[in-house]
């Protein structure tokens, strides 16, 4: 009679909470979604990261490097001017 009490008989409740094989694939498809689910949230936040970094570097880093080392007196006019049609 008590058997039912402690998880055996016909009122187990592992895994599937008592649906059988169809809880047992419900929670693992479950469970491997939420997986695909962040690691496409990782993945878009890595992409997203990397594109702002681009915007931030490259010849428009360099131009303003350029431009602030001539504000401070660091290169002549001409050695801008030089430098800048290198960058371009």
């Amino acid at each position: 009679m008590m058997r039912g009490y402690y998880g055996y008989g016909p009122h187990m409740t592992y895994f599937g909470g008592g649906f059988g094989i169809v809880g047992v694939v419900a929670s693992i498809l479950f469970w491997v979604a939420v997986f695909i689910l962040i690691v496409m949230l990782v993945k878009s936040f890595a992409k997203h990261h990397d594109e702002t970094d681009g915007e931030e570097g490259g010849e428009d880093t360099a131009l303003q490097i350029l431009r602030e080392r001539y504000a401070k007196g660091e290169i002549t006019k001409r050695q801008f001017t030089d430098m800048k049609k290198d960058l371009e």
